[in-house]
């Protein structure tokens, strides 16, 4: 149970003042839920200002603070600006301008005749200095000094910079300090401030340090409750499993392992013969066989008088995987089962009787094969597949399945820069597949102009009357009358209306059993163009799929363009992908582009992508499951992470399970940055 002196920060959002519904929505965009969130929602910068006496000691193109008095006001024709001008303590004017204001409201802020201070861009138009829209306008001036360095927050979309500055000010109000976790040698050779005042600090100009505290915060609380799954782990007993070979030497496989792939195979068979269970982390590239090493894991179990279960983040992937299991193992005599939601019943309660009795080797499916109803004879080896949509306490649930600790195989398609590994999967061993299987065909991938956007839909037409499938990925789900971005509901209605029936849409804002209906008919090949958000980047395997257009590829990161791609490519046919870029291109973008047409290696795109972005999508892409880190940026993580895992390991050896006055603070801190899963594990230290 959360600790009573953290209840404030845990406090719902409306316990802020000025919090209503209207806001709720606005402010559930960012995130900001509880008064922490608020407390943690740090600035993306600052704005500098200087304090002028006179405009002649300002330069055009500086952000100033000065007296002025308005002496004028001056109505445009038409739709023009409204301006005030006014005069500084020497004479010098400055126009005040404001657009798409009738002049009453600047009137009111601004009267004649009264000196009032004003903040802004000093700017030139034509002869006459001027100000766009002062940032602020006050009677006196001693708040607005106080305002030389101001930040500036993440927004949306009905919230202006004063309401959550304001906010921000309350939640920390609301911020009791708490004691000290990070070890006093370190904080004194780092120069950081205490959390509270780190805290505070962190919204003012005097940031780096606080932000760097508060970032080292976050790593050490993840890092130690990574450690502290690693040492339960370790103390738990589990089933030794060994397995003789005779289920595996009758595998009909099309190619022979690669070296990596007998690698892995290598490492999971000698992680199973231990009592303590296996935590590891089967990490592959999009094709580079995992579900072959997993099938070799699971037939290890099987061959030891043992049961293996296969999780799966969706129905439809569950279904793919049980189809592969299924004619890879088809003459090993091994009864593979599947068992998701939709199942009811005679079928389901045969399914429960069969992994009661033990006459199911393996079972395939979603979260329904870990409810309460499902008991099994001897599950002894759980694999759960695209590991980031599952996050780590929900992997530390299904341990509770087996009579004893289950051995723990997790696998994810999205390559990881090795730096940031540790991040994510601290807890576990890794094994990395960075070979591919021989007869993998390469993507033919283009790099096109959105301007030649109608001979791309003529080729699509082309490709569809060839019987083949397609993907249109769009980067949102609706315009935004801000962002030129292409929209997945505007271009499926221009290309429904071009193809009929035959597209079909797909987005992460449908309803579950709308979105998984969409998506049958694309793998039963009823629809032959599936459009799509994001929400496809795994966990569709479709062979006859063998072209992928991606609207506005500049938009995306070069991880998340590669996992795209991986859509395609899947079958024995020539697969292409089109990407399709706006006008104007960054430098950054260009260079990601070219990366793309370059290499299909997704290491090397990860590690090109850290590079380019910061890490973008590698740790945050917000699916349910894992948090990204809020505080930490990449370059924090490279550089501190390290820190924060010695610190880690040395107070959990030392003080053995978080006994001690600063262990009883490194609590405080699992509770504060929600490693709820860690915390539980405490209990026995």
């Amino acid at each position: 149970m959360r600790p009573d002196r953290l209840n404030p920060l845990f406090a719902a959002a409306d316990s802020l003042k000025g919090v209503g519904p209207g806001l709720a929505r606005p402010l559930d965009k960012l995130g900001l839920t509880r008064v922490k969130d608020f407390a943690y929602h740090l600035p993306d910068r600052f704005v500098e200002r200087r304090a002028v006496s006179n405009l002649d000691e300002a330069t055009v193109g500086e952000n100033v603070v000065v007296a002025l008095t308005p002496i004028e006001y001056r109505t445009s024709a038409g739709r023009g600006p409204f301006r005030v001008l006014a005069a500084d303590a020497v004479g010098n004017v400055c126009a005040l301008t404001y657009f798409g204001r009738n002049g009453g409201w600047a009137k009111k802020q601004l009267p004649l005749g009264e000196q009032r201070w004003v903040a802004g861009r000093l700017d030139q138009f034509g002869q006459t200095l001027q100000i766009v829209h002062p940032d602020h306008v006050a009677e006196e001036g001693g708040a607005m000094l106080g305002q030389l360095c101001e930040p500036v927050y993440p927004l949306s979309e009905g919230l202006t910079q004063g309401r959550i500055a304001a906010l921000v000010t309350q939640a920390l109000s609301h911020c009791a300090p708490l004691p000290e976790w990070i070890e006093p040698g370190l904080l004194a050779k780092m120069q950081w401030p205490a959390w509270r005042d780190a805290l505070e600090l962190a919204h003012k100009g005097e940031h780096a340090l606080a932000r760097d505290r508060l970032a080292y915060d976050e790593l050490l609380a993840n890092a130690l409750a990574l450690m502290l799954v690693k040492e339960s782990n370790r103390k738990r007993v589990g089933t030794p499993l060994s397995g003789d070979g005779r289920l595996r030497g009758k595998l009909s496989l099309p190619f022979g392992l690669t070296g990596a792939q007998r690698r892995a195979v290598d490492e999971i068979e000698g992680d199973l013969a231990q009592a303590a269970p296996m935590l590891r982390l089967l990490q592959g590239d999009v094709g580079s066989g995992k579900t072959v090493v997993a099938l070799e894991a699971m037939l290890i179990a099987v061959e030891a008088g043992a049961q293996a279960a296969l999780l799966a983040p969706t129905e439809i992937l569950a279904r793919q995987h049980h189809e592969t299991l299924t004619r890879m193992a088809s003459g090993t005599g091994v009864t593979i089962a599947l068992l998701t939601g939709r199942d009811k019943g005679r079928a389901r309660e045969s399914i429960l009787m069969g992994l009661l009795d033990g006459s199911i080797d393996i079972v395939v499916g979603t979260h329904a094969i870990f409810q309460d109803a499902v008991t099994y004879k001897h599950l002894a080896l759980v694999v759960i597949d695209e590991q980031h949509r599952f996050g780590v306490g929900q992997r530390l649930m299904l341990q509770q399945k087996g009579k004893r600790t289950p051995h723990c195989l997790a696998m994810t398609a999205t390559p990881i820069p090795r730096t940031l590994t540790l991040a994510q999967y601290g807890e576990m061993d890794v094994s990395r597949l960075d070979e591919m299987p021989p007869g993998r065909q390469p993507i033919d991938t283009r790099v096109v102009s959105v301007e030649r956007i109608g001979d791309v839909v003529g080729a699509l037409a082309r490709h569809m009357e060839g019987g083949q499938q397609a993907y249109w990925v769009c980067p949102m789900v609706r315009e935004n009358e801000n962002e030129d971005l292409a929209a997945a509901e505007a271009r499926f209605a221009e290309l429904k209306a071009r193809f009929g029936d035959a597209v079909t849409l797909v987005h992460g804002q449908l309803r579950p059993e709308v979105k998984d209906a969409a998506m049958e008919r694309f793998v039963r090949g009823e629809a032959k163009l599936l459009v799509a958000t994001t929400v496809i980047e795994v966990g569709v395997d479709v062979p006859n799929a063998t072209l992928m257009v991606i609207e506005q590829a500049e938009r995306f990161g070069l991880a998340q363009l590669h996992q795209l791609r991986g859509r395609v490519g899947r079958g024995s046919g020539k697969s292409t992908c089109l990407l399709l870029r706006g006008d104007a291109l960054s430098e950054v973008a260009r260079e990601r582009l070219a990366l793309m047409r370059e290499t299909q290696d997704g290491f090397r795109l990860a590690e090109e992508d850290l590079r380019l972005r910061g890490g973008g999508e590698l740790l945050g892409t917000r699916q349910s499951g894992d948090n990204a880190f809020r505080v930490a940026d990449v370059e924090q993580i490279q550089r501190l992470l390290p820190v924060a895992h010695d610190d880690a390991h040395l107070l959990i050896e030392r003080d053995g399970g978080l006994s001690g006055e600063r262990g009883e603070a490194a609590r405080l801190l699992l509770y504060l940055f929600e490693r709820d899963w860690g915390v539980q594990l405490l209990r026995g230290g």
